[in-house]
């Protein structure tokens, strides 16, 4: 009987630690079983290096959606991403979406700047101000081998 009890304790230890791990991992990944209330965006860039789809979408250093598709728009040849913005967000018409780096050799993420516009983008509208991201590699290598020519 007393052998029966401890199985039975770490039965349910062992029942409580996936439980535990399975809402862990759920949590860390910000996945969600009931969906956010946001709306889409999307904007054209002619180079998005590095961004991932899941990327943050920032407004004055707050984040305030998601990346949530990324893809290749095949009349203008360009890359075309679309933002889920939180519901309670709204951009005016001229703001410009930039993708950038959170630190020298961090994360892509895209920076709203926020127009100055009456007119706000509703759900599947574009923000035509785009700034595609810089490329450090290409930089990095134009110095380098720039400063060797004297």
């Amino acid at each position: 009987m007393n052998r029966r009890n401890i199985e039975l304790y770490v039965g349910l230890f062992v029942i409580a630690g996936f439980i535990s791990m399975g809402y862990l991992i759920l949590s860390i990944g910000e996945f969600s079983f009931f969906p956010q209330n946001r709306y889409s965006v999307h904007g054209y860039f002619s180079s998005i290096s590095g961004l991932k789809q899941g990327a943050r979408v920032e407004l004055a250093g707050v984040e305030i959606g998601s990346v949530s598709v990324i893809s290749i728009d095949r009349e203008r040849l360009v890359a075309k991403v679309v933002f889920s913005i939180n519901r309670d967000m709204e951009l005016s018409e001229d703001s410009i979406a930039s993708v950038k780096t959170s630190g020298i050799i961090g994360q892509k993420y895209i920076d709203i700047s926020p127009g100055g516009s009456d007119d706000i983008l509703n759900d599947g509208d574009e923000i035509e101000n785009t700034e595609s991201s810089m490329d450090i590699e290409s930089l990095v290598r134009k110095f380098i081998f720039s400063s060797d020519n004297p």
